[in-house]
């Protein structure tokens, strides 16, 4: 049965740029939103270890995205103080933004994209996927942290 068709929403406001086009001017480059996760989700915050949680970035790559990010000021670069090659990177309050964001395109793979996502093909929610935390984290609910 196909569903009633429900109308986008119409802005007050005239947009100078379509949003979802100039976001997608720094979000949408290849890797970036890989690296956004690696970092926002603390997997990795150093170089090497995001080279290594990303199958096919390379160096020189790697190297481009987080520049690219910094000037976006999706990322920051965080120094320690007695070590100028020991450098972490961190997500920014734009780069925290985005986080609901693929929290969202979790929730979408994890519905329409099963046999790709898991073993056993069956899709899955949030509520499911993440059962301690997922009713009420900011990720998943969207609301400010």
């Amino acid at each position: 049965m196909a569903s009633t068709p429900v109308e986008p929403p119409v802005p007050i406001v005239p947009f100078k740029n379509c949003p979802i086009a100039t976001s997608l001017g720094v979000l949408g480059r290849k890797w970036s939103l890989l690296i956004i996760r690696d970092i926002g989700w603390k997997r990795a915050d150093r170089f090497n270890a995001l080279l290594r949680t990303i199958p096919g970035l390379t160096p020189r790559m790697l190297a481009l995205r987080l520049s690219e990010l910094e000037d976006a000021e999706m990322i920051h670069r965080v120094e320690a103080h007695n070590s100028p090659k020991l450098v972490r990177w961190a997500l920014t309050k734009k780069g925290e933004d985005i986080m609901p964001v693929l929290m969202r395109l979790v929730a979408f793979g994890s519905r329409w994209f099963p046999e790709r996502i898991f073993a056993d093909e069956r899709p899955r929610t949030l509520a499911e996927i993440y059962p301690e935390n997922g009713g009420n984290h900011p990720w998943i609910t969207g609301a400010p942290d």
